[in-house]
């Protein structure tokens, strides 16, 4: 699990969540190199029980607590859940009548066969899965929270 704390009430860092969640897919030549089984984005919007980005179908959407996403490509199967937990203070240094928001990233993915084994190796061992994680969860606060 990756965390991160945000200055902003749960309903906007929901809203930039949402947002990052929609360019998940890019680039879009991974997603097809991988063989992602949601190739194209569709689906109900905003993101939804059933809406699709490449790579990814949202199977709950609890606003603003809760978004759990899962995906299936040919070396791995895999969920990525958002968890918004409030602080409920009221206070921040940034933005005096809002909450803070600590924002989660929990990843759990299985790896089939030898090409999954390799996959995870690449991927997981390498720690690249990690600084992508992170990477995410700061953009989103940068969405939220600007330097």
């Amino acid at each position: 699990m990756h965390s991160t704390t945000i200055s902003a009430p749960p309903e906007a860092v929901w809203r930039a969540v949402l947002d990052q969640v929609e360019v998940l897919g890019q680039p879009s030549w991974y997603v097809r190199t991988i063989g992602c089984r949601d190739r194209r984005s569709s689906g109900p919007r905003p993101l939804a029980p059933g809406s699709v980005v490449p790579g990814f179908r949202v199977m709950t959407a609890d606003p603003p607590d809760c978004l759990v996403l899962d995906g299936v490509h040919r070396f791995s199967v895999y969920t990525l859940t958002f968890r918004l937990i409030s602080d409920g203070t009221g206070t921040s240094t940034h933005l005096p009548d809002a909450t803070s928001t600590r924002l989660e990233a929990h990843t759990d993915a299985t790896f089939p066969g030898v090409l999954g084994a390799v996959y995870r190796l690449l991927v997981i061992d390498s720690r690249i899965h990690r600084v992508a994680t992170r990477s995410i969860l700061t953009r989103i606060r940068r969405r939220v929270q600007p330097v």
